[in-house]
């Protein structure tokens, strides 16, 4: 009977999926505290939830996903999945600041937001390269 391992990741893996972490606790606080209402901006209309709600709930999720990057390291491939998945859900909240042609965190051009947007699928590979999600399980 053989037992799973996730596979060891690099040194410069662990490196982004650290960073990878702060960013999203760093990003999520600013969602409950100073940015709020520029992420409101982001919130779909066909969302049919209070757009201030959507803020915070995914500010939470964010400072969990960062803290599960950070100190979950048993659970990475897991987390690398579920951190890609949320920047996948994301994705809409984008595209509408895009058609909605609104400004926020210096996204004040259509130029700029569009580029954001083909960048994106940067943003979903990220924690699945950095936690070693993408690799056969051993």
């Amino acid at each position: 009977m053989s037992t799973t391992v996730a596979p060891a990741t690099t040194k410069t893996q662990n490196i982004f999926r650290i960073l990878l972490g702060l960013l999203l606790i760093f990003a999520g606080t600013s969602h409950l505290t100073f940015a709020r209402i520029s992420f409101r901006v982001q919130v779909p209309s066909w969302i049919p939830l209070d757009p201030d709600l959507v803020v915070l709930a995914s500010g939470v999720v964010e400072i969990l996903l960062g803290l599960g990057l950070l100190f979950l390291t048993k659970y990475r491939r897991q987390m690398g999945w579920i951190t890609a998945l949320y920047f996948l859900a994301i994705f809409p909240g984008n595209l509408a600041q895009y058609l909605n042609h609104a400004p926020a965190f210096g996204l004040d051009s259509d130029g700029i937001r569009l580029t954001r947007l083909f960048l994106h699928p940067l943003l979903i590979i990220w924690p699945i390269w950095c936690t070693g999600a993408w690799k056969k399980r051993v």
